[in-house]
């Protein structure tokens, strides 16, 4: 059999931008255009009026809750399944990590647990649509609403999902994307605020540039009048900001990743498909959810596997017979957040122990996340041949024969 290769991720205009980068004047988004380019560009594929570009999705969500308000002792709720950015980011913000239980099928917020969670210091909801697919965001905008509070999507994973045949990002008040190196748009590091709200983009832009007071919504260029900026009477900042931005080099990376992006979501799309085909005849490995009003975008395929009740094969089991047939690997779902070191045994409360004096976390918090998160298996979709990709899922259908035949 042929030996098949997936191809690098790097096939658009990723190479021809960055020689350009290199022979212009700035390396740095204060004076450069490739950054302000990338955001317009961004914004104007999601239908929106603003994007601010930053050098994570971690910073992107920590911009995004001081720009909406949330100071110390306040609440932000967000998911008991997720990864642990959307707590570091609330405890960024001198905030107290409200967490929520999820739907165990889609493995999303569940609306009615993060009502009841809901107090008078709640401050915003982080609705994270975890693997591609989009919450339910009627419900949470309802729930947002209700108590004037402001909801944030986290799309990290979801780059042109779709809730009703609306994009995600057109829904909350800010939407945070990210693209690390494993995301559908991946320039090794960065990241994305996309708003409706002028008010929103030129806050976050100052927080994330540091504070400078020339900054606005549409324009992150800060020096782009030497004879004003260089003046030593000049006054800077207006604002308490830090340096989120995001660097000329990784935004002409991400501008060429951004010009492929449909392909590139579309493989993965494919690839999940022929995944999920399978395993459709398996009563252990269980998909992620995906409801008829959703598009998935498939960061990765999400699975629920029971084979250890009914077939008597561990998880680690399964994963080692997966990889050995020539399966990519499995991946395991982070650990729920505050049953991580870090928040379970109370590290973070140095930081502000005025506020996190009473703040404590116990197992049994979220019943339906604890539950789920050691069965999840995430399969790679990210595959940028489809031949490879079938026969990665030919591996799988493989070796669930072998266990089913146990």
């Amino acid at each position: 059999m042929t030996t098949l290769v997936n191809p690098i991720k790097y096939l658009g205009n990723e190479l021809e931008y960055l020689k350009k980068v290199l022979e212009g004047e700035s390396w740095s988004a204060t004076g450069g255009s490739w950054t302000n380019t990338f955001e317009r560009e961004f914004a104007k594929k999601l239908g929106l009026k603003y994007a601010v570009a930053f050098n994570s999705g971690t910073s992107t969500l920590h911009a995004a809750l001081e720009a909406a308000g949330v100071g110390p002792g306040d609440e932000v709720i967000s998911p008991a399944l997720t990864v642990i950015m959307d707590t570091a980011a609330t405890i960024h913000a001198n905030a107290v990590p409200v967490y929520a239980d999820i739907d165990p099928e889609t493995f999303n917020l569940d609306p009615k647990d993060v009502e009841k969670r809901i107090t008078g210091k709640t401050k915003a909801i982080i609705a994270v649509s975890l693997y591609g697919l989009p919450c339910d965001m009627d419900a949470l905008l309802k729930i947002a609403k209700k108590h004037n509070i402001a909801l944030i999507e986290d799309n990290a994973q979801s780059v042109l999902a779709k809730y009703k045949g609306r994009l995600l990002g057109t829904f909350g008040d800010m939407a945070s994307f990210s693209f690390e190196n494993t995301k559908h748009i991946s320039c090794g590091e960065g990241g994305m605020i996309a708003t409706n709200s002028e008010k929103y983009a030129e806050a976050v832009r100052k927080i994330g540039g540091h504070g400078f007071k020339n900054l606005r919504a549409e324009e992150g260029r800060v020096r782009l009048n030497q004879d004003v900026f260089q003046s030593p009477h000049y006054k800077r900042h207006d604002v308490l900001g830090w340096n989120y931005r995001l660097a000329e080099f990784n935004s002409a990376v991400a501008l060429a990743q951004l010009e492929r992006v449909d392909e590139l979501v579309d493989l993965r799309m494919k690839s999940a498909e022929m995944f999920i085909n399978a395993m459709s005849q398996c009563d252990y490995l269980i998909p992620q959810k995906t409801p008829g009003d959703c598009v998935n975008t498939y960061y990765t395929l999400g699975v629920v596997y029971n084979g250890l009740e009914k077939k008597g094969v561990s998880w680690e089991e399964f994963r080692k017979m997966y990889i050995s047939e020539g399966g990519d690997g499995v991946y395991g779902a982070w650990s729920v957040p505050y049953l991580e070191p870090v928040i379970a045994e109370r590290r973070f409360a140095g930081r502000c122990p005025w506020v996190y004096k009473n703040v404590r976390y116990e197992k049994g918090l979220c019943p339906q996340a604890e539950r789920i998160q050691p069965k999840i298996m995430q399969f790679k979709t990210n595959y940028r041949d489809l031949d490879l990709a079938k026969r990665k899922a030919a591996v799988l259908e493989k070796v669930i024969k072998k266990v089913s035949a146990k």
